[in-house]
This record gives structure tokens, sequence and C-alpha cells, in this order.
């Protein structure tokens, strides 16, 4: 049996939105029994609107969200409407992307490589 499931990632160009309430794009992402990408489209919206934002997640039937800083009454509307929710999550969206596939993403995941005195941190 096939099990469609939607993620959506606010994003700013390679990057996680720092903060949902502040998101004009968002990727959406569809796979076919948690594995390869089906199906990858933008959104952009006209203007960065928390409402409008959960307007949208709710018209496209999203699963899942991975995302940045969440006010706390969008993210328990959204856990309300049973999408699981990745909160404070920053990096890269492919990175945030394939941790979860692997069911290594949690919220709060910082995945930025820093150099320090020639050690990745």
């Amino acid at each position: 049996m096939m099990t469609l499931h939607k993620i959506a990632i606010p994003i700013l160009g390679e990057e996680i939105v720092p903060r949902f309430d502040l998101t004009t794009e968002v990727i959406i992402l569809t796979t076919v029994n948690d594995s390869d990408i089906q199906d990858k489209k933008i959104i952009v919206l006209p203007r960065s609107s928390s409402d409008e934002l959960c307007h949208t997640l709710l018209a496209q039937d999203i699963n899942t969200l991975i995302c940045g800083a969440i006010e706390d009454e969008y993210y328990e509307f959204l856990k309300w409407k049973k999408i699981k929710v990745f909160d404070g999550v920053s990096g890269a969206w492919a990175y945030a992307f394939k941790r979860w596939q692997t069911q290594t993403l949690n919220p709060g995941d910082i995945l930025f490589t820093r150099m320090v005195e020639g050690n990745f941190i």
C-alpha cells in the first residue's frame, strides 16, 4: 500500500526561515512511503502572515511541517489539525528533509556545520 506524505518547509533561499511569521516562501515535498521526492513545488505568499501560511498548509493537505521558531498558538493549532511539527529547526532545508527521511530529525535541531580551530562543530 502506498502512503502519500506531504512535507512543508518555510524557506529563504536554501535555508529554513528562522521565524514562522516571516515566511514568504514555502517548499512542499511529496513522498511515497517516506522515500524519494515524487513532487516538489514552491508556493510564494503575497506577504508574511502566519494565518495565511496556516491556511496554505491546510489547503495543501500537509502532514508534516519543518520550521524555525513558531508562536505557540500556531504550533498548537497545527498539532490540533494533525500536522506533525518539527519546530526550532535551523539550517539547510534539504539537509533537514534528509534527516526527516532517516527519522533522525528532532525539534530544535541546529543543522549548521562550523569549523573552529580546524575542527567541525
